[in-house]
């Protein structure tokens, strides 16, 4: 018998596996052999080629010559026969620091004389010629905007620090906004070692050490100039060292006055021509720019000349000397930067639609009954009638007078002040156990005149005291006082509110939801939804300035400032047009005196944004259009800014941000204003307008200090950012049925039910649902959701309204304040008995 063939595959079938043969062969030890070392791949798709080691070493000179050259182009300035001085400022921490003695014993060091009365504080000019450098040192007081003032121009700055007292409140308040604000190198010297047992010396050197650290970490030793030998170290490492630049001030021109001089017009002598005289530094500058001036504005630039140390000493007093100094530059009339801030909009750029009849006769009612208002007003000499609570006193009616006077401003003005009514609304929750149940709430007229005050009540019209009259808006001191407690009290209710139930409000009973929430509208997707942010723009926005590239201009901007004629390191005079002689009149030379050169477009009004984070020394609530004072980089404004999340934007979002109603503390919020265009990444410090007692203050050291509520940077000028307000409608589950359910609470009749039918429902628990039909006739809806849901649970409805900011930002000037809020600024002075504890 013949045995069967076995079968098999054929050999072109069988698959091959590549040999093993490589010991490095897996990717784990392949990025183990690596060590880190990646191939850079070219995103252009150009060949790579191999460098050689001759390639790699000329790479690494031509890094170091940069570096050399950056370095002697910033040295430059400070060597030769017209040098400029390096700007030193004397900052006394302590009460009993004087900085007189700090810059004596460094002037004994190098045995030269003090000036006593020949120069002023600001401009005590060292010439150190065993160094081959001249320094201006700057003693400032004790007062918060002289020592910001004097930081933003300086080259260095010296802390004066005491052995025998410690560093106080308001010093520690100077070095927090020092450093929020960027300060170049820092040199901490202590008075008063020799009044320390030389066995404690040490310890008191090393406890100073550990707490100037904590600021500014740089700082690595303490100094003291009653030495000789540590003086003259100081001053060698002042003049040896490149100065620290401070990159938000090096991209614009800068100067420190060492004169002001002003000369009136022939036709105003209130107006006329102000001479500023100093060294240039930071950045070139264009007489077609304008200069800002701290407290007074921003002003056009008549002419620049050189003004060299030998010319200046030999000119007179006048403005322009007879032997014709150089003209570094002078305004070009076409191309000179002009004074208008904002454009002037035209109502008639608006869609012109036909009006059909019916809107004819809706607006010929509308004005039929503003015409009969305005009789009304003018018969009453502008006075109207307003219904407040019995029992109201005439301060509060005052309140709410204001109150019902913003609510008659333009559509856009509504548009931001339903955000306190809707706030109102959503406040007042869990607000039941206040009230009482059957107690009906009395009411009484007021009359209100028309500067908004309170002229007579209804019951008492015939007193005709006119001498009471002058009092009877006015409360007494206990009153006041109970007043702010409970305003206090409720605006702290309201941020309690807020963190617990974040933008929830309650749907009102006697208007329709459809009306009261008109504006709003459903998202379906908060960072991806399409939102126009050209649609229903407020007037306001037709004043404003924009840019189609923001990057692009300030690239082009700054190209500009560097091909300016007047150089930076040259002592220039600037005269100014147009300038009022309240700054000179103004000018102290015991107090620093500085000027800021604008760049293109830096005048013009738009919508600036800035990032902030709450200060943790103030615990207070702050709410969104709170009157505040903002320091945004040089420049001082009175702001009421809108607060928003900051989230991060990209091309697949929609740039919408969420309005914040407070300023939540460990949170980096967004500030929205309109303000001037600020080009480049500047500081911003926000602090209250009016003063707090400090608490921390011992009893020797009474007074106030500025009160800080946060701190930050400026972010691009961007007004298409959307700043969408939140409110949230809640509802109860009345009955469930597997992923079906019957919601009640949310609204109260059908017909609000089928006007918010496309938008989106989500529940507390995280299930998403829509709504499917009405149920009867008070507000019950049939909801379908994406799993069954839970009895506790609490069915939402997110809605979103764009609010704006209010045109009312204003330049900050200190000497449009009164005494009190002037004395904020000043430092308290403590007593040398107060010992330092160590």
């Amino acid at each position: 018998m013949v045995a069967e063939p076995k079968f098999h595959h054929r050999a072109s079938l069988k698959q091959t596996n590549k040999p093993f043969k490589r010991r490095f062969a897996t990717k784990n030890s392949m990025r183990d052999k690596a060590k880190g070392r990646t191939q850079r791949v070219s995103l252009k798709g150009k060949v790579l080629r191999k460098h050689s080691r001759a390639d790699r070493r000329n790479a690494v000179r031509t890094e170091q010559r940069k570096k050399r050259d950056h370095i002697v182009m910033s040295t430059r300035i400070f060597t030769g026969r017209h040098r400029a001085p390096k700007i030193v400022v004397v900052i006394p921490l302590c009460a009993d620091i004087n900085a007189s003695d700090i810059v004596r014993n460094l002037f004994a060091c190098v045995d030269e004389p003090y000036p006593e009365e020949k120069a002023p504080k600001t401009a005590r000019m060292l010439n150190v010629t065993r160094f081959k450098q001249t320094i201006q040192f700057v003693e400032v007081e004790r007062n918060v905007l002289d020592i910001l003032d004097a930081a933003k121009v300086a080259d260095y700055v010296i802390m004066g620090i005491s052995a025998e007292i410690e560093v106080d409140a308001f010093g520690e308040h100077c070095l927090s906004a020092l450093q929020n604000q960027g300060h170049p190198g820092v040199f901490p010297i202590v008075q008063g070692m020799e009044t320390v047992v030389p066995k404690r010396q040490n310890d008191v050197k090393k406890s100073l050490q550990s707490f100037m650290s904590h600021f500014f970490p740089e700082a690595d030793k303490v100094y003291s100039t009653e030495m000789p030998t540590e003086a003259l170290a100081i001053l060698r490492m002042i003049t040896a060292q490149a100065p620290k630049g401070v990159k938000w001030r090096e991209i614009r021109p800068y100067m420190l006055a060492d004169s002001v001089e002003f000369e009136p017009s022939a036709e105003d002598s209130q107006v006329g021509r102000l001479a500023l005289t100093g060294y240039l530094r930071g950045a070139n500058l264009s007489a077609n720019r304008l200069i800002h001036i701290p407290n007074f504005g921003d002003y056009q630039i008549e002419q620049i000349y050189h003004v060299p140390v030998a010319v200046e000493a030999a000119r007179g007093d006048s403005i322009e000397e007879d032997d014709e100094p150089v003209v570094l530059d002078r305004p070009d009339a076409e191309h000179q930067d002009s004074l208008v801030e904002a454009n002037e909009p035209n109502t008639l750029n608006n869609e012109q639609t036909w009006p059909e009849d019916e809107e004819m006769n809706d607006w010929n009612v509308r004005m039929q009954e503003m015409e009969e208002k305005e009789s009304r007003i003018a018969a009453t000499k502008g006075q109207r009638t307003i219904t407040v609570p019995k029992g109201t006193s005439t301060y509060q009616a005052s309140w709410i007078a204001a109150t019902e006077g913003d609510d008659n401003e333009s559509d856009a003005s509504d548009a931001s002040s339903d955000d306190d009514e809707d706030m109102d609304s959503g406040s007042d929750m869990g607000s039941d156990e206040e009230e009482e149940d059957g107690d009906e709430e009395e009411y009484e007229e007021m009359v209100v005149g028309a500067d908004g005050k309170i002229v007579s009540a209804s019951d008492d019209e015939d007193n005709g005291d006119a001498n009471s009259d002058k009092d009877e808006g006015l409360p007494s001191a206990e009153e006041e006082a109970l007043q702010l407690k409970a305003y206090l009290k409720e605006r702290e209710r309201q941020n309690r509110d807020d963190l617990n139930f974040p933008d929830e409000v309650d749907t009102p009973m006697e208007i329709s939801a459809r009306e009261r929430f008109a504006r709003f509208r459903g998202l379906q997707s908060f960072r991806t939804s399409p939102w126009d942010p050209y649609e229903n723009l407020p007037l306001d926005y037709a004043r404003i300035f924009q840019f189609e590239s923001f990057k692009r201009t300030q690239q082009r901007v700054l190209r500009m400032a560097a091909d300016s004629v007047v150089k930076s390191g040259m002592r220039i005079r600037i005269i100014l047009r147009a300038a009022p002689a309240q700054i000179a009149a103004s000018y102290n030379p015991s107090r620093p005196f500085v000027a800021f050169g604008l760049m293109q477009h830096e005048h013009q009004m738009s919508v600036v944004h800035f990032t902030i984070t709450r200060s943790e020394g103030y615990s207070e609530p702050v709410r969104s259009k709170d009157p505040l004072v903002a320091h945004f980089g040089f420049r001082r404004y009175n702001v009421q800014p809108l607060f928003s999340q900051h989230s991060l934007g990209g091309s697949n979002t929609n740039g919408v941000h969420k309005f914040e109603r407070f300023l939540k503390p460990g949170v980096v919020s967004v500030g929205t204003i309109y303000a001037p265009i600020q080009f480049g990444t500047v500081p911003v410090s926000l602090y209250l307008p009016t003063p707090v007692a400090a608490n921390d203050m011992s009893d020797s050291q009474t007074g106030v200090i500025p009160t800080l509520v946060g701190t930050g940077s400026s972010l691009e000028v961007n007004p298409s950012r959307i700043l969408a307000k939140r409110i949230i409608l809640t509802g109860a589950p009345f009955k469930i049925h597997k992923r079906s359910a019957v919601i009640r609470y949310m609204f109260f009749s059908p017909e609000d039910v089928i006007w918010f039918k496309p938008v989106q429902l989500h529940t507390k628990h995280g299930r998403t649902g829509h709504i499917f039909e009405s149920l009867g006739t008070h507000g019950y809806m049939k909801c379908v959701f994406d799993g069954p849901i839970k009895q506790m649970d609490t069915v939402c409805m997110n809605l979103y309204k764009r609010v704006y900011p209010k045109w009312n930002t204003s330049l900050w000037s200190e000497h449009a304040q009164d005494e009190e809020q002037k004395q904020q600024w000043v430092g308290p002075v403590a007593l040398k008995s107060d010992a330092m504890e160590l």
